[in-house]
């Protein structure tokens, strides 16, 4: 092999990095901040399209969310896809 095809292969495997791996990890680093931030009374939806209120935050990956007034299902954090409307946080 030479020099050149070595050198163009790099530059091959580099552009691939920066274009697909990376931004992939910045979304991933970000939908786990968006995770750790959840609080009670965040509405929420999941990547199933049900759209729910945060109830409890539970410390084994776990959610419990209300989809509707007396209806309570238990949702594994990593299933959120998206945070609607952030609850703001108590005052002391």
């Amino acid at each position: 092999m030479r020099p050149a095809d070595l050198m163009m292969l790099l530059l091959i495997f580099g552009i691939m990095y920066f274009l697909l791996i990376r931004p992939q990890q910045k979304k991933l680093k970000e939908h786990q901040a968006m995770l750790e931030a959840l609080r009670r009374g965040d509405q929420i939806v999941t990547q199933g399209g049900v759209k729910g209120k945060v109830v409890k935050v539970k410390d084994d990956n776990e959610v419990e969310v209300e989809i509707a007034a007396g209806v309570n299902v238990r949702v594994v954090k990593s299933t959120i896809a998206t945070v609607l409307n952030k609850t703001e946080p108590a005052k002391s």
